[in-house]
């Protein structure tokens, strides 16, 4: 009789572990897909920021740009077109940055970083582990808890 119970238990108990690592599994791909998500949306503000701001600097490069030249042709001082060459590049690191191939040379370039120079990833002190974690929560909540005293 007792055979059959822990029989029974453990089939039981192998039935929960299945049940445990399938649903560990599930919350694992559900994490792993929110943060790919939430990576995609901070990736699309930032390329929206810099169309936004082409739109602000490149108004005001198209004003620069007619001042300038216009200043430097009644003036006869074509050092006065100068401070075009550095607006210039700005505006085309702008142009490229929102419309252009930037983050896909950027993209690129991590890559091959990841792969080739994987040293210059490594965090000061190492990867946080449990216990460095918890060491510092305990510090943390010993300091609120004596504060609070």
């Amino acid at each position: 009789m007792g055979f059959l119970l822990s029989k029974s238990m453990d089939a039981n108990f192998k039935k929960q572990q299945e049940f445990m690592l399938h649903n560990s599994r599930l919350q694992m791909e559900r994490q792993i897909l929110m943060q790919n998500q939430m990576r995609e949306r901070q990736m699309a503000m930032q390329i929206a920021w810099s169309r936004e701001f082409l739109k602000y600097f490149g108004t005001f490069f198209t004003m620069a740009s007619v001042g300038l030249t216009v200043g430097a042709i009644k003036r006869k001082r074509p050092g006065m077109m100068a401070p075009l060459v550095p607006l210039g590049f700005i505006f085309a690191y702008q142009m490229d940055s929102g419309y252009g191939t930037l983050i896909y040379r950027m993209r690129g370039e991590a890559e091959s970083i990841m792969a080739s120079e994987h040293d210059r990833l490594d965090l000061p002190n190492g990867t946080p582990t449990f216990e460095s974690i918890e060491k510092a929560r305990r510090a943390k909540s010993t300091l609120t808890s004596f504060l609070e005293k």
